[in-house]
């Protein structure tokens, strides 16, 4: 008899560790927490840097316009949706995946990290004409599951867009407002957390997953470079430290919010996604993974933090920075598409305004049917 309260001892007590331990890694940590994600530091070892071939046409005598940056692919079908709004935009248009090797104007130089890598292709060379209006960066398909409109149309939601109220409070807004999908929700695990390592252990197939992981280590990269160590906690993710951020890589930016940063940084940036194509690239490396979903998927993290405005001390406050990624979604609609007085059940959402589609996608007649 004594044996087995003996061994029922020694496991209460082997369980109430395990449980501390588990408490203890999963602490809370403090709000007001800095981070140095103010400066692009990584650098490239690569000999030769891609040619400037990005330029978008008119955008200097049409510089009054906020510009409209596109990132698109074959597969996003008929791009004639955007010519109703060239006369709100200058219309720059990248088709990423049908590169023009004669052409010096809106090409990339690889069809890599989706999205991102027309973005800072467009930055980097119209970095000196950027419109003191401002620029709105959206994916190329015009009916797409993430867009933030009750039937998913991105003309619909572009034509009502409010640019100078959108970044009128920082210089920097997502265009949705919706939380479904985003990490905004507190119960979105923190990046680094034991939790998010379940997931991804668990998942290894899911990009969501991966990049959730691999964030922390590329924030060290990129804003670290060689210059500070990647231990340094001023650069570093915490266990939980969480990342609030809108999906899916559409927002709408200030000349201001741009310039904060050099030419040069968002080079590195970009060489950043490209030097992880290498055939011979390890993860220590500190590029972007190979895997082009969570390369992409990270930078859709990042936006919102390399437009953010740094505080006094010249740091970004991981509070702030969640705050201003996640506007209540009443707030948000009303602010950028003039969709005010609804009616929102919680912070996240409102009652006619935005629904994920079953398993993420449109039925395959959504654009014939609602055009």
């Amino acid at each position: 008899m004594r044996r087995k309260v003996q061994r029922s001892l020694i496991q209460l007590i082997f369980f109430a560790c395990t449980l501390f331990l588990i408490l203890y890694l999963n602490r809370p940590t403090p709000h007001s927490k800095s981070f140095i994600w103010t400066k692009i530091r990584y650098q490239t070892r690569a000999s030769t840097l891609p040619s400037s071939r990005g330029v978008c046409p008119n955008l200097q005598s049409q510089s009054s316009k906020p510009a409209l940056i596109v990132s698109r692919v074959s597969s996003d079908g008929d791009a004639s949706w955007l010519n109703s709004l060239a006369e709100k935009y200058t219309l720059c248009v990248y088709n990423v995946d049908a590169l023009d090797q004669t052409s010096s104007t809106l090409q990339v130089p690889a069809n890599r990290g989706h999205e991102a890598m027309a973005y800072l292709t467009f930055i980097i060379d119209n970095y000196d004409n950027i419109p003191s209006s401002g620029a709105v960066f959206v994916h190329g398909s015009r009916w797409a599951w993430h867009n933030d409109s009750p039937d998913y149309d991105n003309l619909a939601l572009l034509s009502a867009l409010d640019i100078h109220s959108a970044l009128s409070r920082t210089g920097y807004h997502n265009l949705r407002c919706d939380w479904s999908t985003s990490t905004c929700l507190p119960s979105a695990p923190a990046q680094g957390s034991l939790e998010m390592r379940l997931q991804s252990a668990v998942a290894p197939w899911s990009a969501r997953a991966a990049s959730d992981m691999a964030l922390p280590a590329a924030l060290s990269s990129l804003f670290g470079g060689e210059e500070l160590s990647p231990r340094d906690v001023r650069l570093r993710l915490g266990r939980n430290d969480a990342v609030r951020s809108q999906c899916c890589a559409q927002f709408v930016v200030s000349r201001e919010r741009v310039w904060q940063h050099s030419r040069e940084e968002y080079v590195a940036l970009r060489q950043w996604l490209l030097d992880g194509m290498g055939e011979r690239v390890r993860r220590d490396d500190g590029v972007a993974p190979r895997d082009d979903k969570v390369a992409g998927r990270i930078l859709s993290y990042l936006w919102h933090i390399l437009f953010a405005k740094a505080g006094a001390d010249g740091m970004v406050r991981l509070d702030v920075l969640n705050e201003e990624a996640c506007p209540s979604a009443e707030e948000c609609y009303c602010r950028l598409y003039g969709r005010c007085q609804l009616q929102c059940p919680n912070p996240g959402s409102c009652w006619g305004q935005y629904q994920v589609p079953p398993y993420y996608r449109l039925p395959e007649d959504w654009a014939e049917t609602h055009s």
